[in-house]
């Protein structure tokens, strides 16, 4: 009995760092705020004919009570688009978006949330095939032509959406913040603003490659927030950890405008949810025409 005792107690020992690790506390600016407008979230779903054909995905709209119809209204788009929509777990973009929008730390902007493909089964029984690592690790164009021929003329058909790179951001988790990159890096003339949580600059599809092809080609205007922990994932494909630190040094030294935070949590959305307010403030500083901080990475 006292052995059984002792194990379970050095096995407390050894989790509860491990826990603290990820302790990560949501500020006031995550929490619904009284007297702050509160914008509006539906639910679609989209049937890809042309870049992805046959694959079917939910997205969200999210429209904030400031948009008038008139004025085109700056775009976020987020991969894994449920993780970001939902008000009940770590981002709760929706309210940050309410709470920022409202005090101006960002511009009016209309948020689309988006799920990765699935292929419906064929047969009975049969599951059906997901789609997301081909859409988000690949190193190609093909997923920004999904946005720029799909998504975005579908949602222009119900709202005014600025056509200015500058005012268009992309971001996502895990391999969504690589697509995130791929997304800009592939057409900074439609989207220049990254933010990218856990992401995976490993060699999933090449991803790894990034850093030398950052060092190796003029500087895009691209601005891109990268967050990342110490005990993210190592395993067969790389280290996330490893891989996001040279991100950020082929950043450094191509002189991007970039900031780079390494927390202590693992591959999850803990640490980016809780920075997310500071994040999006320093991704959209200088939105107004204000001359905004050139900090880099530290």
């Amino acid at each position: 009995m006292t052995i059984r005792l002792l194990l379970i107690s050095n096995l407390l020992l050894f989790v509860a760092p491990l826990s603290a690790q990820d302790n990560y506390k949501l500020g006031p600016d995550s929490m619904v705020q009284d007297k702050v407008p509160q914008g509006s979230v539906t639910q679609h779903k989209w049937t890809s004919k042309k870049v992805f054909p046959g694959t079917v995905r939910d997205y969200w709209i999210y429209v904030p009570k400031q948009y008038n119809g008139r004025t085109p209204a700056a775009i976020m788009v987020f991969q894994d688009g449920g993780t970001y929509v939902n008000t009940k777990r770590q981002f709760r973009v929706p309210t940050v978006f309410d709470n920022l929008i409202h005090k101006g730390g960002m511009p009016v902007t209309i948020g689309i949330f988006i799920n990765p493909g699935v292929i419906p089964a064929t047969r009975k029984g049969a599951r059906p095939r997901r789609n997301r690592s081909f859409e988000y690790d690949t190193l190609s164009g093909q997923y920004a032509r999904f946005l720029l021929e799909e998504i975005l003329p579908e949602v222009s058909r119900s709202y005014k959406l600025t056509d200015d790179a500058e005012l268009r951001a992309i971001g996502g988790i895990s391999s969504g913040g690589i697509c995130a990159w791929s997304v800009a890096w592939e057409r900074p003339d439609k989207f220049r603003k990254v933010l990218s949580h856990v992401g995976s600059f490993t060699n999933i599809r090449g991803g790894h490659h990034y850093p030398a092809m950052i060092r190796k080609t003029e500087r895009k205007p691209i601005r891109i927030f990268l967050q990342d922990g110490t005990n993210d994932l190592d395993n067969l494909h790389g280290s996330w950890p490893l891989a996001n630190r040279q991100m950020a040094a082929a950043l450094k030294f191509t002189k991007y405008d970039y900031r780079f935070v390494m927390g202590t949590g693992g591959h999850n959305g803990r640490h980016g949810g809780a920075i997310l307010p500071e994040s999006l403030q320093w991704l959209w500083r200088g939105w107004n025409g204000k001359s905004g901080s050139k900090d880099k990475a530290k």
